[in-house]
């Protein structure tokens, strides 16, 4: 089993990060208001995902992606990605 951090938008652009083992599953619970954090804050869509191997790497990148310097890394990856 694999486990995927992800990094949702909605349309005010603001970010949800999170992880799971069924990125399907977990969007639909986002977008279906079932979500606590993201309730009523969508729709939702998947704007960047990494793959690993075990749920405490998936953990650890997760907290890293919520500090700051986490998200200036998503900020600058993101916005060359668009351009």
């Amino acid at each position: 089993m694999t486990y995927k951090v992800y990094v949702l938008e909605n349309l005010k652009r603001d970010w949800y990060i999170g992880h799971t083992d069924n990125l399907n599953y977990r969007l639909a619970r986002h977008n279906n208001n079932l979500v606590r954090s993201t309730k009523n804050k969508g729709p939702w869509h998947v704007i960047y995902t990494e793959e690993f191997q075990t749920r405490a790497e998936a953990m650890k990148r997760e907290e890293y992606l919520k500090s700051g310097r986490g998200r200036e890394y998503l900020k600058e990856f993101l916005n060359k990605k668009r351009c």
